[in-house]
């Protein structure tokens, strides 16, 4: 008798906590977004939007040397946004006629829909529209890339290669920091997580915060060039910002489109005619050293592409072949 009062008892308790839980669960998922820095909301108020089949899509273009025929587009990686080129953008006027960056789909400002399949080839499709309303489509265009950025590039250069209507025409390529190769690729805990939970996936969407954003990310930059909690905190307004906390799972489909397309982006980057540079800091731990370095220095990539920008622990920046950067490191 005392046993089976004993368990009504702790029903009952149990009973009480959830349906104390439920509400606090309830008010959790529903947390505001985090009002936008004053520098966030500057750099918002100075790009526009275009329509790409409905959807609105953020870009910043800029102005710069004046007689300079030269212009870069810059492509971020993930899970962040333009905002990310920020530090380097007016030192880029500096050097090109035209800078332009975008938030892909998914992104940032731009919308984020939701149910929707997200794709590398819609966010290449995505730069081209972006060209063709701007009226560039016909210019020669440098490519800056980053992470999720570069196998937006890989995309657009698979097209221009293959002589594609309504192609980019690529002058120069500049890779940095991304997973070129799927098989050296190591996504973190958070993401794996994501990419394949199923219907655990909306759940955890749901759940993720600030300190779970910025404990995942941080450990991905360098020692000397981790953010500060105000730049993280912008980083994470840009996710939540229309809900994009609610599609990473849906963006994170990239990874497992890398592996299917492996053949189409990483052979996109053989046998090129324009300049193509790699930018890599071997402390990644997404593309983690010795692996990427040595896939990349014994592939056919590594002897066309010919250097490697090496972004040492000292944050020094060196041009080496591969074989010279196995010899100094």
């Amino acid at each position: 008798m005392v046993r089976r009062d004993r368990l009504r008892r702790m029903r009952e308790w149990w009973v009480q906590v959830g349906l104390l839980a439920v509400p606090l669960l309830a008010a959790y998922l529903h947390i505001p977004p985090p009002q936008l820095s004053p520098a966030l909301h500057s750099w918002k108020s100075s790009g526009k939007f275009f329509t790409y089949k409905g959807l609105r899509i953020f870009y910043q273009d800029s102005v710069g040397v004046v007689g300079s025929p030269e212009i870069v587009v810059l492509l971020h990686g993930f899970p962040t946004s333009s905002y990310d080129w920020y530090k380097i953008w007016e030192g880029l006027t500096l050097r090109f006629h035209r800078v332009i960056a975008l938030d892909f789909l998914g992104f940032g400002f731009s919308d984020k829909p939701r149910p929707h399949h997200y794709s590398i080839f819609e966010q290449a499709s995505i730069v081209e529209a972006l060209l063709r309303h701007l009226g560039l489509q016909n210019r020669r265009i440098n490519l800056l890339s980053h992470d999720y950025g570069d196998i937006v590039a890989q995309e657009l250069l698979y097209r221009f290669k293959q002589n594609r209507s309504g192609r980019l025409t690529i002058k120069s390529l500049c890779l940095s920091n991304g997973g070129i190769f799927p098989e050296t690729h190591r996504p973190l805990l958070l993401q794996k997580l994501l990419k394949d939970g199923g219907m655990l996936s909306p759940i955890l969407t749901r759940l993720m915060n600030f300190f779970v954003f910025s404990r995942g990310l941080t450990p991905v930059f360098g020692p000397y060039t981790r953010p500060s909690e105000s730049e993280l905190w912008d980083m994470w307004a840009g996710i939540r910002n229309n809900d994009g906390n609610l599609v990473i799972d849906s963006l994170l489909q990239y990874i497992n489109q890398r592996k299917k397309f492996r053949r189409r982006w990483v052979g996109a980057l053989a046998s090129v005619s324009i300049p193509i540079h790699f930018i890599y800091g071997p402390l990644d731990p997404v593309n983690p050293y010795p692996e990427f370095l040595e896939l990349y220095s014994n592939s056919p990539i590594g002897i066309i592409m010919g250097t490697v920008g090496w972004i040492s622990p000292k944050e020094k920046l060196w041009a080496m072949t591969p074989r010279e950067f196995h010899e100094n490191i």
